[in-house]
């Protein structure tokens, strides 16, 4: 058995937020600096709702690296066990241009390699792997040979068992092309017990962003539970016992649209911990989106459960 309720894989990075919104990075004078990465960002969000969240991750041997470890410890509550260390590659760095907020510029600096990218079956404990209730990966792993390899030998130690939970994570800029990224995800959905996607996420693993034909299609490939965030029209939820059931956005003055999506998974882990319906783990999720999506900031800015609850309590009350 294992201490941990949740259990991470993928990207990490040093994240440089731009304070001056609508200009160039040319224009800009100052930043704000944090930790990010999807399954990072999931484990913090997750932690501050009170799991006991660790992540499986890379950084360098430089002082970025060490910041990360420590930020990970001690500010943001997550388990750093399983976060390594390569002797030769610099930690990522992630620039976030609020040009728009809504939808920000992200320039990458992971070359020539991600220490992420290099991680290895062995560096992580498989009894955690096999049973920590809730295994997180992104999709975006499978867009590097090595990092794929991993993901694939810890889905096997895992063996679909409940939750193994896939994030469609479609990131245009590690991948080939659309078609390579299908051929490489699609194969994975039998390894895995519940997908999270957006419409283009889903139509690269099961060929179409039409909601419920996408929920048909993930069902259908064995899931427990497929979950289609839908922009403006919210999100829904299908499970294989015939549930379906869709709710709506929260409309907020958007500071930054980077960190929502990790938001909603590090609330939708916490729902599933608690034995939430499948509805209320989607109106928390909705929630702790929207929260982030109104500040600047990802891993720090992460809600509380009092946050949620709050923002909950006044849609109720209107």
């Amino acid at each position: 058995m294992t201490d941990l309720q949740l259990l991470t894989v993928g990207r990490v990075s040093v994240d440089l937020f731009a304070e001056q919104r609508n200009v160039s990075l040319t224009e800009v004078t100052s930043f704000q600096k944090s930790i990010g990465g999807t399954s990072t960002n999931v484990a913090v969000a997750a932690a501050r709702l009170g799991v006991k969240a660790a992540t499986f991750t890379k950084v360098g041997d430089d002082e970025f690296g060490r910041y990360v470890k420590h930020a990970l410890e001690h500010t943001f509550g997550v388990d750093s066990r399983y976060v390594g260390t390569d002797p030769d590659l610099k930690t990522p760095l992630a620039f976030a241009e609020l040009n728009p907020p809504e939808d920000p510029n992200i320039i990458f600096y992971r070359d020539p390699r991600a220490p992420d990218l290099n991680l290895l079956p062995s560096e992580v404990d498989h009894d955690v792997v096999r049973d920590v209730p809730i295994f997180w990966i992104p999709a975006s792993r499978f867009a590097d040979q090595q990092a794929g390899e991993t993901i694939a030998a810890l889905l096997e130690i895992r063996d679909r068992r409940s939750h193994t939970v896939l994030d469609l994570d479609w990131r245009p800029m590690f991948w080939d092309s659309p078609a390579q990224a299908s051929e490489a995800i699609r194969p994975m959905l039998d390894k895995v017990s519940i997908a999270i996607g957006n419409r283009a996420e889903c139509e690269i693993a099961v060929g179409t962003g039409d909601p419920n034909e996408a929920a048909d299609r993930l069902l259908e490939a064995g899931l427990d539970m497929a979950v289609m965030k839908l922009g403006g029209d919210g999100v829904m939820i299908a499970t294989v016992d015939g549930t379906r059931v869709s709710v709506p956005p929260y409309l907020v003055d958007v500071v930054c649209g980077l960190g929502s999506g990790d938001a909603f998974g590090g609330s939708f882990c916490h729902g599933l911990l608690e034995g939430f319906d499948p509805e209320t783990i989607i109106k928390w999720g909705n929630a702790a989106g929207a929260i982030v999506a109104g500040r600047l900031m990802c891993a720090d800015d992460m809600p509380t459960v009092a946050d949620i609850e709050n923002l909950l309590a006044e849609r109720d009350t209107h």
